[in-house]
């Protein structure tokens, strides 16, 4: 008796989680972006800021993160590989804002809003909907039927 192993469900608020991760990096990244030294000096809480950080680079960066995390809610099963585009970019986003901001803007509560919210704490829930899109696939891949 030959029995095939369960279906793994790729449920449908994973998509939904998708969108909202590209949406929020795509919001965040554009706030970067368009409105560069504001977004530093309320960053930085009172501390003057002296270097001029490359905020319209990582904002375009992050940009194009988010909608690779975007895309990804579309087809999350077939296009796995923008999850992970998606989840190596938040990982860059996270390591320039730390060792890129952090030493000119010091540590303070929106900087660990910034880091840990925007950037870190979105690799949880990328990681598990990347993992379940790897099962589905390779499960589809071995059941063709």
């Amino acid at each position: 008796m030959n029995q095939s192993p369960s279906f793994p469900v790729f449920p449908m608020y994973f998509r939904g989680i998708l969108l909202l991760a590209g949406m929020y990096t795509i919001a965040w990244s554009a706030i970067f972006r368009l409105m560069g030294g504001s977004i530093l000096d309320w960053l930085a809480d009172g501390n003057m800021i002296d270097a001029t950080l490359p905020v319209t680079y990582y904002g375009g960066f992050g940009i194009l993160v988010g909608l690779l995390i975007f895309f990804s809610a579309f087809y999350p099963v077939s296009w796995v590989y923008l999850i992970i585009a998606g989840i190596t970019g938040k990982i860059i986003l996270a390591i320039w804002f730390a060792l890129g901001f952090i030493p000119d803007l010091g540590w303070n509560k929106r900087i660990a809003f910034q880091l840990i919210f925007n950037e870190i704490l979105w690799l949880i829930p990328l990681i598990v909907i990347f993992l379940r899109g790897i099962q589905v696939k390779n499960y589809l891949a071995e059941n063709p039927e």
